[in-house]
């Protein structure tokens, strides 16, 4: 709901130096930073007049928008809590508003899973995370340069993320029905201005090599993936001087382009049949064939010469259509060729721009897009930055020497799955981070953005490698742990917890089944054989995307090192394990063990799988555990009792210290802990596992196996 004295601005100061000046001075710029980005996230929800907007589903795939008001907030306690840096402020929230912004299948977009709060409860939860965060800008330590290690590191990371969602939630708010907005807000006008749309004609770009990456000790805030180094050599090419106009998509769309499967993917063919899709998603047919367009807030006459906005399958079509007519190969700039493109234009990066942005970029302009000839650049190119993003044809992937934040370590991974395309560029509404030319965010081709394209003609192969092979240092060890070999004589571990769970439970009713902790999710799958549904979480999504590859391929490809920098590639399928029948038995979700959501109960049996020791809250979920499980359902623990501050504070450690001179253990604290609701079922056995690093170095553990269960 808008509030009572609407913005008339949005400030969009460029991202910030964390290199340079005085260390003071740096303090209260990211302070004026994060409340300038905190205004203008604010102000983006203004003009929703009705309660009834924020739970509206805009899009399918989306949670309604007053997931996305409370998730930039919750995401910076999430992160700060994780750091160590506050205490949660409302750990109900902090759970609601924490996953589902991609159309993952861990994130979990039934509607019948929540009760959306108010939005004023929201505004009020906002406020005092702003506070909280403001507090902490005074207080914490600051130093230069600030890098991954500094306490301003996952701020910075707060910020720039709230200008993603900025930006994200814009395009969902454009799906919103008109008559739930404000289209007149006036931190929000849309362009009057609508020129006779321009020829479009090409113009050679010379070749030349190419660097893309950036160094740890760049002064500007970086996501995961843009840093590293990648170098290649870019032929020659010509570039359409303008985006692609509305009226030039119209001649695609008037010779058939949506009927013509000749010109479609398979993947966008399928798109096509399923959505029924005749144009793009913000142009409106009218009964008359006319067209009408949708801006952010409001419906207008259809502006003929502003970019056309599609997703990359559309943009693919075109250029497969405009190849056919032309004779030429026409296809979307590589990631190599639209940085050729960048360097060739001779554009300053964000931070040098003097007195304004060079295009229609950075909430400096309307709040939409304008015609493409209207920013012009070196060589006679238009909109080499600005106006809309720009499709390319590369599936994004980490460039040589990639690794992630411990803080958000499954930020990027997630999308290294050859189904999300890289945009360029940058759109009306793209700020901070999104601004710089080192940025790279990719979605998935049917997702719509304030997204576009201009095409280029070149014989010059497209090189889109296959990263189907997982090689993720943090994440491979456990596809070998799940699914490869037995080493030394012991037995898969994963296997045999799950048969010890399946082995106490025969007698008893078998319907759904947690499996806590299911890192790449061989437990899950085994549990599966005798549960009618199992549902495996684990923190990161780095790991369980294997067990969502697992079912919905039946496989999974990953490379293993062996010795300095050789590697063996190695397949696991569930059909030679046996588990094939039972893949559509299980889901997997991504969770907190210490702030789990209250919809995950009703369970027959619950396996915590060394899941205890890596809680930084671990017998907060054990003294509500009883609730999530039915009338003698049973809790299996396994647990190695590893207690380590850099997971689980001192105080929140649930043995291995001593108290008035005794030795309290962990299997004690368990025994004081579940004895209101459990009794414990025989005694505590031990499991060991065998964790390969390489071909002659290996973690050798022993995990103790404690089976509890719940009172009738």
């Amino acid at each position: 709901m808008p509030s009572s004295q609407a913005t008339a601005e949005v400030k969009t100061p460029y991202t910030v130096n964390l290199s340079t000046g005085d260390p003071e001075a740096k303090r209260e710029e990211i302070r004026q930073y994060f409340h300038d980005t905190y205004d203008a996230y604010e102000a983006l929800f203004e003009p929703l007049i009705d309660k009834v907007a924020y739970v509206k589903r805009a899009d399918a795939l989306r949670h309604p928008l007053i997931f996305y008001y409370g998730h930039t907030a919750t995401f910076f306690m999430n992160k700060l809590v994780l750091a160590k840096l506050l205490d949660r402020i409302n750990p109900e929230f902090e759970s609601l508003f924490a996953i589902g912004v991609d159309e993952m299948s861990w994130d979990d977009l039934n509607e019948s899973h929540y009760e959306w709060p108010d939005p004023d409860d929201v505004r009020a939860y906002r406020t005092k995370v702003r506070d909280a965060v403001d507090k902490l800008i005074s207080e914490l330590p600051i130093s230069l340069p600030i890098g991954w290690e500094s306490p301003f590191w996952p701020i910075m990371m707060g910020i720039e993320h709230e200008r993603i969602h900025l930006e994200t939630s814009s395009v969902l708010i454009r799906q919103l029905p008109t008559d739930l907005l404000d289209g007149e807000h006036p931190a929000w006008p849309v362009s009057e201005l609508d020129t006779q749309p321009p020829s479009n004609s090409l113009i050679e770009v010379p070749g030349a090599r190419v660097a893309i990456g950036k160094t740890q000790d760049d002064p500007y805030f970086g996501w995961d993936n843009e840093y590293g180094r990648y170098e290649r050599d870019v032929e020659t090419f010509s570039a359409s001087q303008y985006l692609v106009s509305n009226r030039e998509y119209f001649e695609f769309v008037q010779d058939g382009g949506y009927e013509t499967q000749s010109y479609w993917t398979d993947e966008g063919w399928n798109w096509v049949s399923y959505e029924k899709a005749t144009c793009p998603r913000f142009w409106l047919p009218q009964p008359d064939g006319s067209y009408q367009y949708r801006a952010m807030l409001k419906v207008i006459d259809m502006p003929w010469s502003w970019p056309a906005e599609t997703n990359y399958l559309e943009a693919k079509a075109f250029c497969n259509w405009k190849a056919a007519k032309t004779g030429q190969p026409v296809r979307l700039p590589t990631e190599e060729e639209w940085y050729r493109l960048l360097e060739y234009s001779k554009l300053p990066d964000a931070p040098d721009w003097q007195e304004r942005a060079p295009g229609n970029i950075n909430l400096e302009g309307p709040a939409s897009s304008v015609p493409v000839d209207t920013h012009a650049f070196e060589h006679g190119f238009h909109d080499v930055v600005g106006n809309v993003w720009q499709h390319t044809e590369t599936p994004i992937r980490g460039l040589p020497g990639f690794q992630v934040h411990p803080l958000y370590d499954d930020f990027s991974t997630p999308t290294f799955d050859t189904k999300h395309n890289l945009i360029k560029g940058g759109s009306w509404i793209s700020t901070g981070n999104e601004a710089l030319q080192a940025s790279r965010y990719a979605f998935r081709r049917h997702f719509y953005q304030h997204a576009g394209f201009r095409y280029i003609v070149s014989d010059a192969p497209v090189d889109i490698p296959d990263d189907s092979w997982e090689t993720d240092p943090e994440v491979i060890p456990y596809c070998e742990f799940n699914y490869g070999s037995e080493y030394f004589g012991v037995a898969n571990y994963p296997e045999k917890l799950a048969q010890i769970c399946l082995d106490v439970a025969s007698k008893r009713s078998r319907g759904h089944a947690l499996a806590l902790g299911c890192k790449t999710g061989r437990s899950a799958f085994e549990l599966a054989v005798g549960y009618e549904r199992v549902t495996g979480i684990d923190f990161t999504a780095r790991m369980i995307r294997i067990g969502v590859q697992m079912k919905d391929k039946g496989y999974t490809q990953y490379t293993l090192p062996e010795e300095g920098e050789i590697v063996s590639f190695h397949q696991a399928n569930l059909q030679e394990l046996g588990l094939d029948c039972v893949r559509n038995n299980v889901e997997f979700m991504q969770g907190d063990v210490s702030n789990l959501k209250n919809i995950y109960s009703g369970y027959d049996l619950m396996l915590l799988d060394t899941v205890l020791e890596r809680a930084y809250s671990p017998a907060k979920f054990l003294k509500t555990a009883h609730q999530r499980l039915n009338p003698g359902g049973l809790l299996v623990i396994s647990s190695t009792y590893d207690w380590q501050s850099q997971h689980t504070e001192r105080e929140n450690w649930l043995g291995g210290f001593k108290v008035d001179g005794e030795n309290v253990t962990t299997l004690d604290t368990l025994e004081r802990l579940l004895a209101p609701n459990f009794k414990q079922l025989g005694k505590a056995q031990d499991v060991p596992y065998v964790l390969r690093k390489t071909a002659r170095s290996f973690d050798h553990n022993i995990a103790q196996v404690t089976i509890w269960e719940k009172g009738k």
